[in-house]
């Protein structure tokens, strides 16, 4: 490497680590004027939670892997399974017919349309 580009180099390094403690810096200070949130209202009268729809978790180690199964009414209908090493997947019975497809993520894709109305 040519004395130039060393010296380049060096100066892109020393604004690099001037900007990034700079942002660090700034994060540090708390934000002015901070308002504390509202309590949340009460839930509706009479109104009652139905334990049946809440999930049933249950953690199994399975060799390496720990999987989690996730019940509804004592019906399996996903189970995430953390390996050893890799990262954890899914497997989803979408339909309820007890096949399971893999997923890596629990993002369905599913992106709302977003139109330009006006701009200024």
């Amino acid at each position: 490497m040519t004395q130039n580009k060393k010296s380049i180099a060096r100066r892109s390094a020393i604004c690099a680590l001037v900007l990034l403690g700079g942002t660090a810096l700034a994060q540090n200070q708390p934000p002015s004027k901070l308002e504390p949130l509202p309590e949340p209202p009460p839930p509706p009268p009479g109104y009652e939670p139905d334990p049946s729809l809440e999930p049933q978790v249950t953690i199994v180690k399975r060799g390496e892997d720990v999987v989690e199964e996730y019940r509804i009414n004592g019906r399996l209908y996903m189970m995430k399974v953390t390996p050893k090493a890799g990262r954890p997947y899914y497997l989803i019975d979408q339909k309820g017919n007890g096949s399971f497809l893999r997923s890596d993520t629990l993002d369905t894709g599913l992106q709302p349309p977003m139109w330009v109305i006006l701009e200024f």
